[in-house]
């Protein structure tokens, strides 16, 4: 056999072998190769390896440390010997190929590190940035679980806010043909709007509320407008849920929160420009003592109808 032959890489267990207190001077080691016992598993190397670099390999096996060996003559290291054999082939050709797991390359690390393989902790360190980048999520979206929660992260965050409610279970009535349809198409649209507006507009959903399916908007710490998507509809003197998708409304009123992209003063008049109603030319007299950012714009698609056209009751 090869004294330069790895035996690590099949990982052989030292059956038998019994460490015993004893020391032996580095430079005392006569024979080109070395055997070593690393936790258990055995490998052949030669010392001009363990010291081509300025490691702690390096000051065991040029006299600076003392070693262990076993009554068999092996050189004991108490480490794991699962990834030895990459440190040792780091030490020969100063590359390796690195594990395809972060779990082991961060085991590695750990080794280099123990074994103070600078180069090598480098590559491992650079792996996982790499492989962090690839696996980096897009944009989070983040799942209300309670109002307060919901009140904490409008108030805090610095961008337009666009939540989608939806809780199909929320219901008494049976739904319509294509309400299962809609309430995806609902979602499938949140989705890609937080893909394309992530880095500008906050996206939360919000699976806890009293509606079915609802959108809300908010800018600067307030809701400036409301599509409800769901609406009753009464056929065969049967009542059903039915749920729409407005999508032209709701890609309106998410390029309107666009506006609200100013740092947390208020601006009077953008919060009137956007909260004026654009169904009444003008106000009654009863909202005129509202402030004007108090008020919300709801829309409501067609919150009851009929399928035949006839009023209720006839």
């Amino acid at each position: 056999m090869s004294g330069d032959t790895c035996l690590g890489s099949a990982l052989c267990p030292a059956a038998g072998h019994k460490p015993k207190a004893g020391g032996l001077k580095g430079g005392s080691l006569g024979n080109k190769y070395v055997r070593l016992n690393v936790g258990g598993s055995l490998y052949y190397t030669t010392v001009q390896v363990l010291t081509r670099h300025d490691t702690m390999l390096k000051a065991m096996f040029s006299g600076r440390m003392e070693v262990l060996t076993d009554k068999e003559g092996w050189i004991l290291i108490d480490r794991c010997g699962k990834h030895f054999g990459a440190i040792l082939n780091y030490l020969r050709d100063d590359t390796i190929a690195l594990p395809k797991h972060r779990q082991e390359i961060k085991e590695l690390m750990a080794e280099a590190k123990y074994y103070l393989i600078q180069g090598l902790v480098d590559m491992c360190q650079a792996a996982l940035q790499d492989k962090k980048d690839l696996y980096e999520p897009v944009c989070s979206i983040p799942i209300i679980t309670s109002p307060k929660e919901e009140e904490r992260l409008i108030e805090s965050s610095m961008k337009p806010v666009v939540k989608l409610l939806y809780n199909r279970s929320n219901n008494k009535y049976s739904y319509t043909s294509n309400s299962d349809d809609n309430l995806l198409k609902n979602i499938e649209l949140f989705d890609k709007l937080s893909l394309r507006f992530n880095g500008r507009v906050l996206f939360i959903k919000d699976v806890i509320g009293d509606e079915i399916c609802c959108w809300s908007f908010y800018g600067q710490g307030r809701k400036i407008a409301e599509v409800c998507c769901t609406s009753i509809v009464y056929a065969t003197e049967k009542k059903q849920t039915k749920v729409e998708f407005p999508e032209a409304r709701i890609y309106e009123e998410t390029l309107n929160v666009l506006l609200y992209e100013t740092p947390r003063v208020p601006d009077n008049s953008l919060l009137e420009a956007t909260s004026r109603s654009r169904s009444q030319a003008s106000h009654s007299e009863d909202d005129e003592g509202f402030e004007l950012r108090d008020r919300v714009r709801r829309i409501h698609v067609k919150r009851y109808s009929t399928y035949d056209d006839r009023q209720l009751g006839h």
